[in-house]
């Protein structure tokens, strides 16, 4: 009997099963020898027949409930006796039938929807979150999941998936709004102009880096019959008007930076309103994404987002204390705002609905099955050990009402015989 409590692991319960077995067997024991000293007595001393007629009743109910707690779980005495050791012949019955009533009373829709409703997940998930040991803790289970996890993942197709998406969506930008809008903003914050200024210190280099290049040019293309002291004399004259005129353009109100801004200006118009402008953009777009260094550029986006994970991971805990800085600032989100919480909590419900009840009969023939691959003395340990000390209680109480119910019949029996 000790052996079959020890299956079940728990020594505190069993401690506590064997002390109330042993006050229910020592209170029958008492009966008995309280009923044998009041027989003995009774010629003596009449009014011990009312003691013996309890400890009789007594100890016949407490005989019969001891039979019947024992019956549920083993042969009383060992004796093969029709219908008792009830558990251990019923195991598999017991399992199946404990599987069916939970799938159908705890997990049917009715029962389970309202429950999850109730549960805020998204409140019981910012107060773990917001602990911040609790945040590293499930940064570092996810950081320690992220290697495995590529390793797992064939190359070819996660970086074909990457690609294919990256294409789909530089296909799906439309080009002109884009760029009507990225000019606008360089508009707004004068950077435009600082492209010019930027033009126009390219020019000065040039001019100065090349002014040789530039004089052999004009001599070259110059008629044969003028002398060279004028081509090159023309040829200062040009590089010094040259110069000027990139030196003029600074100015704030040249005439030509006011084009150029008028130009910047159209354009956005253009690009905004004019059909004509809008399909140049959009060939200029498809222009781009077809040429070979951005293919092969789409096409590497999984190797290099792969080697810059493991890399990063394999470096320090630096990618730990990002994902716990995330995990901390989405608990104070989900504090803060009623509507995330409503949403984390829909989806919660949603993804548990939607994965129990559709698989709630497989999970009560989990149940079944776990039950089904017990061995007898595991099922009668385990349950013995969950409800045998009440069943002892049962042999208490069997044992005084018996025995209150015999003195009460043997006191009437006395009174009216």
């Amino acid at each position: 009997m000790n052996r079959m409590l020890a299956v079940s692991g728990d020594p505190l319960k069993a401690r506590a099963l064997r002390r109330m077995r042993s006050i229910a067997t020592g209170l029958l024991l008492l009966m008995a020898t309280v009923l044998v000293l009041a027989r003995a007595n009774q010629s003596i001393h009449p009014a011990l027949a009312y003691v013996a007629a309890f400890a009789e009743a007594a100890l016949v109910g407490g005989l019969a409930d001891w039979f019947a707690v024992t019956a549920l779980f083993r042969h009383p005495l060992g004796l093969p006796i029709p219908h008792t050791a009830v558990v251990p012949r019923n195991k598999d019955r017991i399992g199946d039938s404990l599987g069916n009533f939970v799938a159908n009373n705890f997990l049917s829709p009715d029962v389970l929807l309202p429950k999850l409703k109730t549960l805020d997940v998204a409140r019981r998930l910012a107060d773990w979150l917001g602990r911040e040991d609790h945040a590293r803790l499930a940064a570092k289970r996810l950081a320690a999941a992220v290697p495995p996890l590529i390793a797992a993942l064939q190359d070819e197709p996660v970086r074909q998936m990457l690609s294919n998406a990256a294409l789909r969506r530089l296909h799906g930008i439309a080009a002109a709004p884009l760029m009507s809008r990225i000019l606008t903003i360089l508009v707004a914050g004068g950077q435009h102009l600082a492209l010019f200024d930027i033009g126009l210190a390219a020019a000065r280099q040039f001019v100065a880096e090349n002014q040789e290049s530039i004089r052999r040019s004009i001599n070259e293309k110059s008629s044969w019959w003028v002398p060279e002291w004028i081509d090159s004399r023309l040829a200062k004259r040009i590089l010094v008007g040259v110069e000027e005129t990139l030196d003029e353009m600074a100015a704030a109100d040249h005439p030509w930076r006011l084009q150029f801004q008028s130009s910047v200006e159209s354009l956005i118009d253009r690009l905004a309103h004019a059909p004509e402008t809008q399909a140049r953009a959009e060939t200029l777009k498809e222009e781009l994404i077809a040429h070979p260094e951005v293919q092969a550029y789409l096409a590497s986006l999984w190797t290099e987002t792969k080697q810059m994970l493991l890399t990063d991971l394999a470096g320090g805990d630096r990618v730990e204390r990002a994902l716990a800085g995330a995990l901390s600032g989405l608990a104070v989100h989900l504090v803060e705002d009623g509507r995330l919480r409503d949403l984390v909590n829909s989806w919660a419900v949603r993804i548990i609905f939607f994965m129990v009840v559709p698989n709630r009969q497989r999970l009560g023939n989990f149940m079944a099955g776990v039950v089904h691959g017990w061995d007898a003395r595991t099922v009668v340990g385990k349950l013995e050990l969950q409800f045998g000390r009440d069943l002892q209680y049962i042999r208490v109480n069997g044992t005084l009402v018996g025995g209150l119910v015999g003195l009460a019949i043997h006191a009437a029996t006395t009174a009216f015989g």
